[in-house]
């Protein structure tokens, strides 16, 4: 039996507490790379490409996810332990969708008025699956693979072509099957840091050898995975938006 130290990070990537660090720690920063990255890998198979469109649908991605939904996820709770004030979270959470919203409408008014159901579909995406409204319902895996995985690969790749093919779509199913491993790897890590008190028991192999378990054994190999993940989806569309240059 061994109980999991208080001191525990809640997450691989998080810092210290403190000052700039919990900021640093809201952002989350894998992730919100990992799920940028479905927003360029959309846009590099479109018939299409143009920079300033990929520069700011990432840009409206970055202020929606990786400030507004995160700053609304350490509101439910403080999982991340941060001490960012209420206060600070509210505006952060506020600031960053509002500044989303802008660019997705000056976008739907300077490239075309298609743009808006995209806008409306991800201002309202952000507070239900956060805040989790509707008693939860938009609360689980599938949401948030179609929230965090398929919805930004579409959005990356219609800002770019204007029309639905079946590039577009097949890589938005990639993307939303890739979220949801991702979240069943990172919800059961997540459990064993932020939530486990104490592991008991061992694994005993067929020569006889036994292994202690511990919270730090289990989340090895969930957490080595996420990280792989996080690096090899980034470097991916890294890749495929270059191929386009």
């Amino acid at each position: 039996m061994t109980t999991a130290p208080p001191e525990a990070r809640p997450a691989f990537y998080a810092l210290s507490p403190g000052g700039w660090r919990d900021l640093v720690t809201l952002l989350h920063l894998p992730y919100t790379a990992w799920h940028l990255s479905y927003v360029a890998l959309g846009a590099a198979v479109a018939s299409s490409f143009h920079w300033d469109r990929l520069g700011a649908a990432l840009g409206a991605f970055f202020l929606a996810v990786g400030i507004s939904a995160h700053a609304l996820d350490e509101l439910q709770g403080r999982p991340l332990r941060t001490r960012l004030s209420r206060g600070v979270l509210i505006a952060l959470a506020a600031g960053g969708l509002a500044g989303a919203v802008a660019v997705g409408v000056v976008g739907a008014a300077i490239v075309s008025p298609l743009l808006v159901p995209l806008v409306i579909i991800g201002g309202l995406l952000v507070p239900a699956y956060n805040l989790e409204l509707g008693g939860g319902r938009f609360h689980n895996d599938l949401w948030f693979a179609a929230a965090w995985g398929a919805f930004p690969a579409f959005t990356g790749y219609f800002v770019q072509a204007l029309e639905v093919r079946p590039a577009g779509l097949l890589v938005a199913a990639g993307c939303f099957l890739l979220s949801l491993a991702q979240r069943r790897l990172s919800t059961p890590a997540r459990a064993l840091r932020r939530r486990t008190v104490e592991v008991t028991g061992r694994q005993r192999l067929v020569d006889g050898t036994a292994v202690e378990l511990d919270a730090a054994r289990l989340a090895a190999p969930l957490e080595g995975a996420l990280s792989a993940l996080w690096i090899a989806v980034v470097l991916l569309a890294v890749g495929a938006v270059l191929a386009r240059a």
